[in-house]
C-alpha cells in the first residue's frame, strides 16, 4: 500500500498523527487526480503516470513554497508527460507554488516554465528567450535539435552525441522557472 511509503510519510516524520494525516493524504490524492481507492493499492499497481502524481502528492504533503522537479516526466510517453505537467501547472495556480524544473528536454521546460536557462558544465550559459529563439552556445543548439516537434516521429536530434568527449563531464541541462509566488 502506498501509505507506508507514499505522501503520507512526509506527515507522519514531521509528528503529524496518523489520523490527520489520513485525511490529508485523501486531499493530496484528490488534488493529484488519483481516485480514493489509490491509498489502499501497492506501488507496482500504478502506472507511471500514476506513480509520478503520487510523487508530486507527497512532495506538496508539507505545502512547500519550491519545488524542485528533476527530469519529471522523462521516463513517461507523451500522453502521461503532458497530463502530468497539465496537473503541475494547475497545481501550481491553485497552491502558489514555485518550480525549479530541471529537464534535457526543452520542449518540456519551454511548456511549464516562464524563464530558462541551460547550464552546462555546472555553469550558466544561456539564460532567457534566447534560448529557445536563437540559441548560441553549442549545447543548447543540441538540446534544441534533439527536442521533439510536433508532428515528428522522433527527437530528429543528434543521437547517441553527448556533450564533447575532450572535456570531463559535468552536470549539463535545463532549469526552467515556473512561479508565481517565488520571485527567482
Amino acid at each position: 500500500m502506498i501509505e507506508g511509503v507514499g505522501p503520507g510519510e512526509p506527515l507522519w516524520i514531521t509528528g503529524v498523527k496518523r489520523h490527520a494525516a489520513q485525511a490529508q493524504v485523501r486531499e493530496l490524492l484528490d488534488k493529484v487526480q488519483l481516485p480514493k481507492d489509490a491509498v489502499d493499492r501497492y506501488a507496482r499497481e500504478f502506472s507511471g503516470g500514476q506513480r509520478q502524481r503520487v510523487a508530486i502528492a507527497r512532495a506538496l504533503a508539507l505545502r512547500p513554497k519550491l519545488v524542485v522537479c528533476d527530469e519529471p516526466v522523462s521516463a513517461l510517453d507523451l500522453s502521461a508527460q503532458a497530463t502530468v505537467l497539465d496537473l503541475l501547472i494547475e497545481l501550481q495556480e491553485s497552491l502558489g507554488v514555485a518550480y525549479l524544473f530541471v529537464s534535457h528536454d526543452l520542449g518540456v521546460v519551454r511548456y511549464i516554465s516562464h524563464r530558462m536557462a541551460v547550464i552546462y558544465r555546472g555553469e550558466l550559459v544561456e539564460d532567457g528567450d534566447v534560448v529557445t529563439s536563437n540559441p548560441e552556445h553549442p549545447y543548447t543548439q543540441r538540446l534544441l535539435l534533439a527536442a521533439p516537434h510536433p508532428g515528428s516521429a522522433s527527437a530528429g536530434g543528434q543521437p547517441g552525441q553527448p556533450p564533447s568527449p575532450a572535456r570531463p563531464a559535468g552536470r549539463a541541462g535545463v532549469a526552467g522557472w515556473h512561479t508565481t509566488a517565488l520571485s527567482l
